[in-house]
């Protein structure tokens, strides 16, 4: 693939997973959720060096595929308590197609005050297609259990 044939698929071909919820807890227990290695272990993945202060490099381990080990790259990028965690989402293999296939991406977690508790959104943003189709695939219906996983532990949080 050429460099102007690469710079259109970038361009024209970037999904977003966006999630949107209200979950019936205070932004600072979910907050406690997001942030928490040991709950983050519970509704994600265990995490490996996870601290929420810009700057901090940690790891998830999932399922290897191809020449890909399965770590996940991540990086804090923008940490304001109770109101916004992001961090960067690297991962893959470049000699991967499909599962495994390079991957670079932010998550982005939105914490709005509102009546009946807490507006929660989610972007997991950059998914360049069709690279990344498997990944955009597979973390969509993802996220969305592990968001429902969330609201479970806040609830238990509470």
């Amino acid at each position: 693939m050429s460099a102007a044939e690469m710079k259109a698929e970038t361009q024209g071909n970037i999904r977003d997973i966006v999630l949107d919820d209200v979950f019936p807890h205070a932004p600072e227990t979910i907050w406690k959720a997001l942030t928490s290695a040991q709950l983050i272990a519970r509704w994600l993945m265990p995490p490996t060096g996870f601290e929420a202060v810009v700057g901090n490099n940690f790891t998830y381990q999932t399922k290897p595929g191809g020449n890909w080990d399965g770590v996940i790259h991540c990086r804090v990028l923008e940490v304001i308590p109770n109101r916004r965690l992001v961090y960067g989402w690297k991962g893959g293999d470049e000699r991967n197609i499909g599962y495994g296939a390079p991957l670079d991406t932010v998550v982005t977690w939105s914490l709005i005050p509102v009546e009946a508790g807490t507006r929660i959104q989610l972007i997991h943003a950059g998914f360049v297609l069709p690279s990344n189709e498997s990944a955009y695939t597979i973390m969509s219906g993802g996220w969305k259990q592990v968001v429902r996983q969330l609201d479970e532990i806040s609830g238990e949080e509470s």
